[in-house]
């Protein structure tokens, strides 16, 4: 990643953060921002508040804080919207939000018309293992 990215993955990141915090009141342990091509993912780890994980230990609970941080985000991602289009230079055409109760993790979506998924994974992968950009031909 060039400084140019870097310095973008950075000031996304921190947006993220200011976007949770002023909307929840709470700010998430780290922040993970990942673009490519046309599809943004931006991860808060730690970003449910102890309260909410309490609520989220059901099944009943996790479904009604995954709905709840879904609607929460569909109502009020304009400010954290206009901040990528200020930083990018790009305009987020579709937006969206998954939470992952058991950790406390919320994967924030920002796509062109383009099918995400998103996997949160049990550990790290050590950065030596990873190179590449997984863009390949599977035809």
């Amino acid at each position: 990643m060039d400084d140019s990215n870097s310095t973008i993955a950075r000031q996304l990141a921190h947006a993220a953060s200011a976007f949770e915090r002023q909307r929840t009141g709470h700010v998430p342990k780290s922040v993970n921002v990942v673009m490519s091509e046309k599809t943004l993912v931006i991860t808060l780890h730690g970003a449910l508040s102890p309260a909410e994980k309490a609520v989220a230990t059901s099944p009943a609970g996790a479904a009604q804080m995954q709905e709840f941080h879904r609607q929460l985000f569909a109502n009020t991602s304009e400010s954290l919207r206009d901040e990528i289009k200020r930083i990018t230079g790009v305009a987020v055409r579709e937006a969206t939000a998954e939470i992952e109760t058991a950790t406390g993790a919320v994967m924030q979506m920002f796509a062109t018309g383009t099918m995400v998924q998103v996997f949160l994974l049990a550990g790290s992968v050590p950065a030596g293992n990873w190179s590449g950009s997984g863009s390949g031909d599977s035809s």
